[in-house]
């Protein structure tokens, strides 16, 4: 009986999913990054000290006493990988000014009903490079995979900082601030009038945050209309612009969308969400101070995730690999199996892909061992009788 938020992976589901993790690599160690893997368990106090689990979240996570003796310590399932990952580069890395660290690491997490529970990442962390440049080259990293992968992605760009910096012009303290986002985000959109009624904006706060515009202009057009207001919204709408305009230059399309992020406390600068048609794949953004919580000294860092099990679905078809050797004994006699399993070697040494049983229907490429001679039959074809090991792999290769 399986149980609700398990998932297993099938033959296929594997294929799919060593097809992502290999472009995904290989394209990170193109682009002069290292590649880690942290526990899948971690102290509880990693993640509270860091002030990343919200009580939404440590509702969520999987948690329980590590005992030692009469004492015990609360550890957690790895619930999120950018704490873990900054926390090893703070303890194995300190004496570097900075690491391009990715890793394929599941996370996981309590959900409700059937929601899947365990979420397989290819995650990258940009430790020690400042804004724009890091923010830009991991937008190109996540573009490069998923294009490679036969994929067209979809960008969407944001800042934090524009919500964050009307919430604050509105008086509201910081757990208000993240109610209401949250209220906003599950399609409560009354909290933006609430908002609204508190500033002095010429257009309506609910439209402006709603509307997803494309390109430079867009963000022109919001410092247009608040910065009169809320002059504080310069710095924020400049750092988005900024990266904006570099991923104009190199001709790629994206939108902005001020109402992008989930978790606008986590982040400091720039993020980006990549979309496969209408399907959210992936995402990341800059997290400036999390470093000098996890490690003691402050940092520039930015990184993203790739969703395995949203990305593996939208994948073609991969080409047939070529059909096996089939290798058949037609009895359990011990000699013919060991000739079985020698020309099994010979035939791997020649790189050729073997499946040794006994008995069955002979069809495809299948080489019938019996009675200390080999026969080969191709396509269910009159079988043809062959001298030795030797003969069999040339003959093979020739077919």
């Amino acid at each position: 009986m399986r149980s609700n938020g398990m998932r297993d992976m099938l033959p296929a589901d594997m294929e799919r999913f060593r097809r992502i993790e290999l472009t995904f690599r290989d394209v990170c160690l193109g682009w002069g990054y290292e590649e880690v893997r942290t526990p899948t368990i971690e102290h509880l106090y990693l993640f509270t000290s860091a002030g990343t689990l919200s009580p939404q979240m440590l509702d969520r996570v999987y948690s329980f006493l590590d005992w030692d003796g009469w004492s015990g310590e609360r550890v957690v399932l790895r619930p999120d990988s950018t704490i873990p990952t900054v926390r090893l580069f703070t303890e194995h890395m300190a004496g570097r000014d900075g690491a391009r660290l990715f890793y394929v690491q599941s996370v996981l997490r309590f959900e409700q009903g059937d929601a899947r529970r365990e979420d397989w990442q290819c995650g990258v962390e940009l430790l020690g490079d400042t804004y724009p440049r890091g923010d830009v080259e991991l937008i190109l990293l996540a573009r490069e995979t998923l294009q490679r992968l036969g994929l067209a992605p979809r960008l969407k760009l944001s800042h934090p900082g524009i919500v964050r910096v009307l919430l604050d012009k509105a008086g509201l303290a910081l757990t208000d601030q993240l109610a209401l986002y949250d209220r906003v985000l599950a399609g409560d959109l009354a909290p933006l009038d609430e908002v609204e009624a508190k500033l002095s904006v010429s257009a309506s706060v609910r439209s402006l945050l709603l509307m997803d515009g494309e390109g430079p202009s867009y963000i022109q057009n919001l410092g247009t209309v608040l910065r009169p207001s809320v002059p504080e919204i310069a710095a924020p709408l400049r750092e988005l612009a900024t990266v904006s305009a570099m991923l104009d230059g190199m001709g790629i399309a994206h939108e902005i969308a001020p109402l992008l992020v989930r978790s606008f406390e986590y982040y400091t600068g720039p993020v980006f969400h990549v979309f496969v048609g209408d399907q959210k794949v992936g995402g990341g953004g800059r997290y400036d101070g999390l470093v000098s919580l996890v490690g003691a000294r402050a940092l520039p860092a930015s990184g993203f995730a790739i969703d395995i099990d949203a990305v593996s679905p939208l994948l073609a078809a991969t080409r047939e690999e070529a059909a096996a050797i089939t290798i058949r004994c037609e009895s359990q006699d011990a000699g013919d199996l060991a000739r079985a399993f020698a020309l099994a070697v010979a035939l791997r040494e020649s790189q050729a892909l073997v499946r040794v049983t006994t008995g069955g229907t002979v069809s495809g490429r299948d080489v019938i061992v019996s009675e200390g001679a080999f026969l080969l039959s191709l396509n269910g074809g009159k079988p043809k009788r062959l001298g030795g090991i030797a003969e069999v792999v040339r003959a093979v290769s020739g077919s």
